[in-house]
């Protein structure tokens, strides 16, 4: 369900949830769900990826059929003296791995959540040691193993 507001009508809600189904829509199947001129819809979703309301589009790749069959959430807590100086650096860092498929920056006891895919537990304890727990600003690290993964098909809630 979306929660609308000033700056997007109907229609914009019907085609983000359409494009939110299937990013690889046409235009013409867009224009049906929103019940409009393809030209109208063409128009329109240009308008929401010129205000960045649609920041762009992806592949949603399965891990495993690259070899990362094992996925884990890990929480990384700074430490505290040089938790401010660590942050972007820490991020930096991390994100470029190429085992990291997400990473977020929180505002709770634990510094970053990484999400990561590899190919398997001693693989996992290899990213942990090498790139997280073994970095000097890094106080601690929790890691959850995921047992099972699915994806909404949209990352933003229109209540």
């Amino acid at each position: 369900m979306f929660h609308t507001t000033d700056e997007l009508d109907e229609v914009d809600l019907a085609l983000l949830s359409a494009l939110m189904a299937n990013a690889r829509a046409t235009n013409r199947q867009l224009a049906f769900a929103a019940g409009i001129a393809e030209s109208t819809s063409h128009a329109r979703v240009q308008r929401l990826e010129d205000r960045g309301v649609i920041a762009g589009y992806e592949a949603v790749v399965r891990q495993r059929e690259l070899g990362a069959g094992l996925q884990a959430i890990i929480g990384v807590t700074l430490r505290a003296g040089a938790r401010q100086a660590s942050i972007t650096e820490f991020s930096t860092k991390v994100r470029a791995l190429p085992e990291v498929t997400q990473m977020f920056f929180l505002g709770s006891s634990e510094d970053f959540l990484v999400h990561v895919a590899v190919s398997d537990s001693s693989a996992l304890r290899t990213f942990v040691v090498e790139n997280l727990s073994g970095n000097q600003a890094v106080a601690s690290t929790r890691t959850s193993v995921i047992i099972e993964y699915s994806r909404n098909n949209s990352t933003a809630s229109f209540d």
